[in-house]
């Protein structure tokens, strides 16, 4: 199962080092000079979770293995990326593709690091791309809607349906809107998601500060969690430069001693990942065993079956019931015979909804 996240943003504002970093390589190339990314790099990351260590610990498992992410790093866009520009059309179709969108914004000031618009402005660089996704969505929606409309008033139902969601997101866009601020029945929901529309997707602003502003953030950061407060959107404050170096580090501990210099209790990074799993709305089920803790993840308000698919299609295929542990049960008994034995293992059908933190075995039959 697939969630990915598409970093975004103008030239050289650190998406690139952001993404080698997130996945501890140097697939990305960093430079400095605009369109360094062409073609999209695409890494897996682990979300951090504590709790999958308690019950390896718990579990005795001899492997952790933890649930994770698909980042995508995405070629910088400039004005006019809606007409074609730069390397336009190769990134908003790239964009249409991701699930959620991180978007790196240059909080920072450098000398050495050339900026596309000349000086460093986040709210500015934050309205460009802004500008030309709802461009492009406009011009997407302004030619499939006529014909729609067509069809709609000739008694097609469906047509008429998908239209009404077509038009109020149109009309949030001309209103200088984002789609994803329409507000949508439970029936128009997955018809919206059909459109795939560029700012329909959920956004995590990304600030992008220098090294000595990454434990408190500073004044352009300021300026851009108050956007995102205004949006309704996350907002998570590194230093790619610092979270770069983090990840040259093999050792744990030496890490921790480097964060702790600096004033952080926890990699930049953790942050992002975890904040890009809640954009997704995801939540995390568990399986343990001598062999290994696993973590999982499926959507909020999965059932039972869905979650054993997220192993194997024939769990979900021939899905019987799923023994459940509630993790605060798991750990505070000290594991699964001890719940067991205290009755807090149920045994759940196929219309229970997986809560977060769920652990399960499931009982299957093909």
């Amino acid at each position: 199962m697939g969630f990915n996240c598409g970093i975004v943003g103008l030239p050289n504002v650190g998406k690139s080092t952001l993404f080698n970093a997130l996945t501890a390589t140097q697939a990305a190339e960093a430079a400095n000079f605009p369109f360094c990314t062409k073609e999209p790099n695409v890494g897996r990351v682990g979300v951090p979770d504590p709790r999958l260590d308690k019950i390896a610990a718990i579990g005795k498992s001899a492997k952790i293995i933890p649930t994770q992410l698909e980042i995508v790093d995405i070629a910088g866009l400039i004005r006019g990326a809606s007409k074609g520009e730069g390397l336009g059309n190769q990134f908003l179709a790239n964009i249409r593709e991701v699930d959620a969108i991180i978007h790196v914004l240059r909080c920072f000031e450098d000398g050495d690091v050339t900026h596309v618009e000349g000086d460093v402005d986040p709210l500015r660089d934050a309205e460009t791309v802004d500008t030309e996704l709802m461009l492009a969505d406009m011009d997407s929606l302004e030619r499939r809607l006529a014909p729609l409309q067509k069809r709609a008033k000739a008694g097609d139902k469906e047509a008429k349906l998908l239209a009404e969601v077509m038009e109020k997101a149109l009309a949030a866009l001309q209103d200088g809107r984002a789609a994803r601020t329409v507000e949508l029945t439970d029936e128009q929901k997955p018809l919206f998601r059909s459109l795939t529309l560029l700012t329909g997707k959920p956004v995590l602003y990304v600030a992008n500060v220098d090294e000595a502003s990454a434990a408190t953030g500073n004044a352009l950061s300021a300026r851009v969690a108050e956007m995102a407060k205004t949006q309704g959107a996350e907002c998570v404050v590194v230093s790619a430069a610092i979270e770069a170096e983090v990840a040259q580090l093999a050792d744990a501990e030496d890490k921790r001693e480097f964060l702790a210099t600096l004033g952080l209790d926890e990699p930049g990074l953790n942050k992002v990942i975890r904040a890009g799993y809640k954009l997704l709305d995801l939540i995390t089920f568990f399986t343990v065993g001598p062999k290994e803790a696993r973590a999982w993840t499926v959507h909020r308000n999965a059932r039972a079956p869905e979650a054993a698919g997220a192993i194997h299609t024939d769990f979900e295929r021939g899905f019987i019931r799923a023994e459940t542990i509630d993790y605060d049960s798991f750990v505070t008994l000290g594991g699964e015979q001890a719940c067991k034995e205290a009755g807090r293992m149920r045994m759940e059908g196929k219309e229970y909804l997986v809560q977060d933190g769920d652990i399960f075995h499931f009982r299957f039959n093909v």
